[in-house]
């Protein structure tokens, strides 16, 4: 019987790309889905996410009971769980992006504005760029992926980096704990190594 594998819909995600690259993997039970339900009973949960840290977090948030489901699927049963760009953010204890917004805070850290540290350094962060890994992951290798980002994740623990790109400075690629990973990059817009990056998430046994 195939795995549940839920793309949470909330009206903050690239759903289309992100679902057609899953399917693209192999995967079989996909269920694009706002129900909570479904997000508890769940194998495996992706939430995608394109668009402003707080108002994301707004949209998540205001589907009833959705945020308590993650917390218990996620949290308290250890399925595995990929966060995409703002699903990757969202992590973090809190956004600063047009005021301050609480996260989800299971990767401590702050999500702010990437800061360029010379002229010609051009924010947002826009097209390929590396993928370093920081330490050795089950679902991180080293390659180029596909980054559209004004904002990057400041971890509080260095430990929760799992792979890091450089734009002018070092940005943060990936962070993660136990079952959760979260990648600023775009997997389902990073060609080959975005789908061989998915088939090493729907494997993954954390």
């Amino acid at each position: 019987m195939a795995e549940t594998i839920a793309l949470i819909d909330y009206g903050a995600g690239n759903l289309h790309s992100v679902h057609n690259a899953l399917i693209a993997t192999g995967a079989a039970g996909v269920v694009v889905t706002a129900d909570p339900d479904v997000v508890a009973a769940a194998d495996r949960i992706v939430l995608p996410g394109v668009g402003a840290f707080g108002a994301c977090r707004d949209a998540l948030a205001g589907i009833d009971g959705m945020i308590a489901a993650m917390e218990q699927r996620v949290r308290q049963n250890a399925v595995p769980f990929l966060g995409i760009c703002v699903g990757m953010q969202l992590l973090a204890d809190k956004g600063i992006e047009f005021g301050e917004h609480r996260g989800l805070g299971w990767i401590g850290g702050t999500v702010q504005a990437i800061a360029a540290p010379s002229p010609d350094i051009k924010i947002p962060h826009m097209g390929w760029n590396d993928v370093t890994p920081t330490a050795g992951h089950d679902l991180l290798e080293a390659g180029e992926a596909y980054y559209l980002h004004g904002y990057h994740f400041d971890a509080a623990n260095t430990d929760d980096i799992f792979a890091t790109t450089h734009h002018g400075m070092p940005l943060v690629s990936a962070v993660g704990r136990d079952n959760i990973v979260g990648v600023q990059f775009h997997p389902e817009k990073s060609q080959a190594y975005g789908l061989q990056f998915l088939e090493r998430f729907l494997k993954w046994k954390p």
